[in-house]
């Protein structure tokens, strides 16, 4: 067995003081973002943290993507559902083939520059870059950036124009992404089996502009309007932050490549766990039994009338005083 951790890894000296560390260190073999390409070289992936280190493991992987376990030791942990304490078990359990698979969907986007355009016309054209193409697991997200102005951006679903979007930005999530910045805007949640695409707007100036939920099999199109007062920004996952001008445009369908990760004891089960563990879904105090709000209302009519007992009798002595 051949494993892989980052090359910070080895160069943390505070695991040079361990002697398990030690005697494996040798052992092992890294890599460094952006230069290895691990596409072939993996079978099995384990993310030690958070939710952001389960999506820089989809970031790592921007095509397919081995099976992902990942163990809760960061601050939310919404998408990592095994516990620490017990980890050996765990990891020889699912080894052994005892583990169901949750295929987490991603959205493959494509920023299309506006002399991109113009250059394709001429295919034998040296010079013309490729345009960027990154797979996101949670969302991608276009916003007004350090403009005072609003975003003004047109929306495609398959060619069609659908709406302009007027307000703080847009949000087009997977259903993983759909219990993060989304529903922060106000989105629904959705399962991540669910085949879908979530579309939010961020802070419209408009009343009735609600998120919608379009399908899995859609291309959408973003682009600044040509009437905007400034331009926009794309980011995706959090990463890789850069400007969208007038022509430019931001091409999203779902891709072929989803995040396999694995449950720790069933689809269902690990989603809603995470949902009553982490955002306190549909918690609020029980609504007490009749018989006890009964029981409370005939203590607190005696309770009151004593005390209106107790304050005429007071009036009374004060008069005849």
């Amino acid at each position: 067995m051949v494993v892989f951790v980052e090359s910070a890894v080895m160069e943390d000296h505070n695991l040079d003081q361990s002697t398990s560390f030690l005697a494996i260190k040798d052992k092992l073999m890294t890599f460094k973002e952006g230069k290895d390409d691990l596409t072939d070289k993996i079978d099995f992936i384990i993310c030690l943290g958070g939710d952001g280190t389960l999506l820089y493991a989809s970031h790592l992987f921007q095509q397919s993507v081995p099976p992902v376990m990942a163990f809760h030791l960061g601050s939310l942990g919404f998408l990592t559902p095994f516990q620490f304490d017990n980890f050996q078990e765990q990891v020889t359990n699912v080894l052994e083939g005892n583990a169901a698979l949750t295929l987490r969907s991603r959205l493959r986007c494509i920023v299309v520059k506006k002399g991109d355009l113009n250059k394709s016309v001429n295919k034998e054209d040296k010079s013309r870059k490729p345009p960027t193409t990154l797979l996101v697991l949670n969302e991608v997200v276009v916003d007004r950036g350090p403009s005072p102005f609003l975003s003004n951006i047109d929306l495609f679903l398959d060619g069609k124009h659908i709406t302009s979007v007027q307000g703080d930005g847009l949000i087009v999530s997977t259903p993983t992404g759909s219990t993060a910045y989304a529903v922060a805007a106000g989105a629904s949640m959705i399962h991540p089996s669910v085949p879908a695409i979530m579309v939010t707007p961020i802070c419209p100036h408009s009343l009735s502009f609600r998120p919608i939920v379009v399908p899995a099999g859609v291309e959408l199109k973003i682009s600044v309007s040509s009437d905007s007062r400034n331009t926009s920004w794309v980011s995706f996952d959090g990463r890789n932050r850069q400007e969208l001008l007038h022509g430019d445009s931001l091409r999203v369908t779902t891709s072929i490549y989803p995040v396999p990760s694995i449950c720790s004891q069933d689809q269902i089960t690990d989603w809603f766990d995470s949902l009553a563990e982490c955002l306190h879904w549909n918690v609020r105090k029980r609504q007490k039994h009749l018989d006890e709000l009964t029981d409370l209302t005939h203590s607190s009519s005696d309770d009151t009338l004593d005390s209106i007992d107790v304050e005429h009798l007071t009036l009374d002595s004060e008069r005849e005083g």
